[in-house]
């Protein structure tokens, strides 16, 4: 069924307005991208969302994370058999001797987790166990990545995991001899044209950015709930435009490899855990539908929601990037009632 330009607005500023979103979407279907935005970038100084403003994207980064490693495979600087423990060293002592790089990526090292989201009522909720000003390199994270022993043997149970993709950062820079946030430059940044992507630090937000704030219309920002400078698990800051061009050039092989590329979306083993719900699997860094070749990422933090579908069968894009908590979901819901993949 052929959804009218008519109708999408309607769907997308109904789902907006009814949510109190703040934010911006964009659809890409047909070879056009159809733009809105709702409520403001800064609400101080009352600063209204464009279609350029840049938003944190939580979650979303630990796809940038995976395609930084996988670029470190193929270059042969890293295996997907890669033992955490070769690079750590007697860092993080807990972290099960066994656990691979692969495991990491696939949310199934069993490795203890510095940010349980399961264990939690509200992400608001959640403050870091260190000074956030501390956290301002990925080294800096051992600090809280420490002190969590192994919950299940590695490999044998998917549980969504935020500290996995820290250390796979961690593993990254040790391998390769440089920044992580260098990496991510340039093996995602620069060959996908992500001109507005990157991470910046929450003291110093550079213009065209986005306050995150913690309720729908409150005034309290996240500031204090975030690390100052996001690694492995979150923090990177895009636009939507950058999104759709970074699908492209996945699917486009200008990032990894296609053969690459197949790989890490290729869907892990199911299981009975409940770690994935009935309409979701899981690759390497990436969320994917059951059923067809949709692909997903997704983010979630204090005064950050974000969600991402592309379909490369009909080249369908929808993305929403909202600067609260819960704001994204009924858009990003709306949109794919409308449009799918289903």
């Amino acid at each position: 069924m052929q959804i009218s330009d008519d109708e999408l607005d309607r769907a997308v500023r109904t789902a907006a307005t009814e949510a109190q979103f703040s934010g911006v979407v964009r659809v890409d279907r047909n070879g056009q991208p159809t733009e809105w935005t709702f409520g403001f970038a800064d609400r101080r100084w009352q600063v209204p969302f464009t279609a350029h403003t840049r938003l944190s994207t939580a979650s979303a980064t630990k796809g940038f994370t995976a395609l930084v490693v996988m670029r470190l495979v193929e270059l042969g600087q890293l295996s997907l058999a890669t033992r955490a423990r070769s690079l750590l060293g007697t860092d993080l002592a807990l972290i099960d001797d066994d656990v691979t790089v692969e495991q990491l990526l696939s949310h199934r090292s069993g490795i203890g987790d510095y940010l349980d989201e399961s264990a939690m009522s509200d992400i608001s909720d959640y403050t870091m166990p260190v000074p956030v000003h501390q956290l301002d390199s990925v080294e800096a994270y051992l600090a809280v990545l420490d002190g969590y022993p192994q919950v299940s043997p590695p490999g044998s149970v998917f549980a969504y995991n935020n500290g996995g993709f820290v250390v796979l950062a961690l593993l990254a820079e040790r391998a390769a001899c440089r920044s992580y946030h260098d990496l991510v430059d340039e093996f995602v940044c620069q060959p996908a044209r992500l001109r507005s992507t990157g991470f910046s630090r929450s003291d110093s937000l550079p213009p065209g950015t986005a306050t995150g704030y913690l309720d729908a219309d409150g005034w309290r920002t996240n500031t204090l709930h975030l690390p100052i400078l996001g690694g492995g698990d979150g923090g990177l800051f895009t636009t939507v435009e950058d999104i759709r061009r970074l699908w492209v050039a996945l699917f486009s092989g200008e990032i990894v490899s296609h053969e690459t590329w197949a790989l890490m979306t290729r869907p892990g083993p199911l299981d009975d855990a409940g770690g994935l719900s009935d309409d979701e699997q899981y690759g390497l860094g990436f969320w994917l539908a059951r059923s067809g070749p949709a692909v997903r990422l997704e983010g979630y933090d204090a005064g950050v929601s974000f969600r991402s579908w592309h379909d490369p069968s009909t080249d369908l894009t929808h993305t929403v990037l909202a600067n609260t908590s819960d704001g994204a979901w009924p858009v990003t819901r709306a949109l794919r009632t409308l449009l799918g993949p289903n």
